[in-house]
């Protein structure tokens, strides 16, 4: 099943988050998915899931790619609760990867949840626009949220009744259920001072509000999508022992992206550079994810052995790749909130400011410039997303890494740098282009 919402913000994420641990705490195999480029919202999935959540993108991923995640998970779980992003009918710049469009491929029903503050009998209008909207997306139920009274819910149940669609839940507006926020979305979920605790209180109080037994009784399988499946992998891996940078100023690593490379054979070691730590000598590649360095920038800049390290393994020509705070990282400085400029590894000349912010927000396709690399041969054609607000003070005199265009094809020019085997972008990558 898909929990979806008429709009960003409308708390579906919470109810997921609810939803899988009442799931899981019934002894039922459950996996979850989120749809979209988000590091953010899976990372709660998981934790209440006890299992990693993967995501799912109609745009940045081939038809063979979905298909593949999608029979892994049908055939090793009982059942699959994916949170859809922004809006139902919301996707990429040029109409296509919205989470409708993957009910359609799937024929999984759509729970929609609808944010009813400010609202009565108004919400009959959004329910019976969603449903008739478009006829090969099944709007299976309606959980109303953030409802104000027992009176506020008694008047939206009124309105609902005649379109028919099952009421699921009526969740009481309640600020216990907030998760905080900051500039890439909700505080990771690693930063939580209670999560355990957080998503017990969620799951005990969404449980005690919503028609547990009437959702499970809507779920149904994914359609037959086994002559899509595709054999090869998303990206090749960076090597075959891949240290990872993994904390909470890196934390954006998609899981089914390190769970493809130990597939193909790849051994991965994880450090974390806050706690002081660098990546294993004898790795013959280094991935440095996104994340939040800004926030961490004192922190990185003092942790010498981390430094050396990347400096000493770019000299044996160990493989090096950054994608946006990674890169980051890789570049001689970065100037923090308060102005103030920490030295990062030096591997590019690369300069970067997190003082004066400005949102770099879409889809990107790009293809590789010059001669191979361990991400592909040249000319490799990739999809993947950008969503930072730092800017870049210097990036030139360096071979490019990528030409880069946005969701509706309009050329961004190069992106990027190589220098040898050390290579990196603002760009996060998600698969290969079909």
């Amino acid at each position: 099943m898909i929990l979806a919402a008429p709009a960003s913000g409308s708390g579906k994420t919470v109810l997921t988050m609810a939803l899988l641990r009442l799931l899981a705490r019934n002894r039922k195999s459950v996996a979850a998915i989120k749809t979209g480029p988000d590091y953010i919202d899976p990372a709660f999935h998981s934790a209440a899931a006890g299992r990693p959540c993967l995501n799912l993108d109609l745009w940045a991923m081939r038809a063979g790619t979905v298909a593949s995640l999608v029979e892994r998970l049908s055939t090793d779980h009982e059942l699959i609760v994916a949170e859809g992003a922004m809006g139902l009918f919301d996707g990429a710049a040029d109409g296509s990867g919205a989470t409708a469009d993957l009910a359609s491929l799937t024929g999984w029903p759509v729970l929609l949840v609808v944010d009813a503050r400010g609202q009565g009998a108004s919400v009959a209008a959004v329910a019976r626009g969603f449903r008739d909207h478009r006829a090969d997306v099944e709007i299976a139920g309606i959980i109303c949220n953030r409802v104000g009274s027992a009176e506020h819910a008694s008047i939206l149940a009124q309105a609902l009744e005649p379109i028919g669609l099952p009421v699921l839940g009526m969740v009481r507006r309640d600020a216990s259920l907030s998760l905080p926020e900051r500039h890439l979305g909700l505080v990771q979920a690693g930063e939580h001072g209670d999560l355990e605790g957080f998503i017990e209180h969620a799951a005990a109080e969404v449980g005690r509000q919503i028609d547990l037994a009437a959702m499970m009784a809507l779920a149904r399988p994914a359609r037959d999508l086994s002559a899509r499946i595709g054999a090869d992998s998303f990206i090749a891996p960076l090597g075959q022992h891949v240290a990872v940078a993994r904390d909470e100023a890196f934390a954006f690593a998609y899981p089914a992206l390190l769970q493809d490379w130990r597939e193909r054979g790849a051994a991965l070691s994880f450090f974390s550079p806050l706690a002081g730590e660098g990546p294993d000598r004898s790795a013959d590649a280094i991935y440095l994810p996104g994340g939040y360095p800004e926030l961490h920038a004192g922190r990185l800049s003092q942790n010498q052995q981390l430094m050396t390290s990347l400096r000493v393994a770019a000299q044996r020509g160990t493989a090096i790749y950054g994608e946006c705070g990674g890169y980051m990282l890789m570049g001689q400085g970065l100037v923090d909130a308060e102005g103030r400029r920490q030295p990062m590894a030096g591997l590019l000349p690369l300069e970067t400011s997190f003082a004066e912010r400005r949102l770099h927000l879409g889809y990107r396709a790009v293809t590789l410039c010059g001669e191979a690399l361990p991400l592909g041969g040249a000319r490799s054609a990739f999809r993947g997303h950008e969503f930072h607000y730092a800017r870049i003070l210097n990036e030139a005199g360096t071979e490019p890494l990528f030409t880069a265009s946005d969701a509706r094809g309009r050329d961004l020019g190069s992106t990027g740098q190589r220098v040898g085997r050390v290579f990196g972008s603002f760009v996060h990558l998600i698969d290969r282009a079909a």
